[in-house]
């Protein structure tokens, strides 16, 4: 099949108290995804004198930072919902579904400054997930 690449067509939410939804992204639009787990520090003064490795493993919650959130100000009014998700304690269910046919997943919340962009349409995202972000 080769390397495929391309726009995420659709990422769902299900949360306990704010309900469930669809968020649709704008197209040929970079996202990033990371998906958690542990990492070793990448500080070249980590070695001892005689330059023995001292590997420090840290863990790292996932995340996936979107590609600008289409916000329909005035129905689905996309903002309100994501900026209440993010003061909520509570995590949501959420899945990413890639064109390539990729699905990824996970419990998490958008953390980082919720703003939407009056001109464009859009809102910025970043969700953050318990853990590892998983593949369904």
């Amino acid at each position: 099949m080769g390397f495929v690449g391309g726009d995420i067509l659709e990422i769902t939410y299900n949360h306990s108290i704010i309900g469930s939804g669809s968020l649709f992204l704008k197209s040929n639009e970079d996202g990033t995804l990371d998906l958690g787990g542990y990492r070793s520090n990448d500080d070249a003064n980590m070695i001892t004198g005689d330059l023995q490795m001292i590997d420090q493993i840290n863990a790292t919650r996932g995340a996936y930072e979107t590609p600008p959130v289409a916000w329909d100000m005035v129905d689905n009014d996309e903002l309100k919902k994501i900026s209440l998700m993010s003061e909520s304690p509570v995590l949501a269910d959420w899945t990413i579904t890639s064109i390539s046919g990729a699905i990824w997943g996970g419990k998490g919340k958008p953390v980082g400054d919720i703003q939407g962009n009056t001109n464009a349409a859009t809102i910025g995202l970043k969700i953050a997930f318990s853990g590892r972000v998983r593949r369904l």
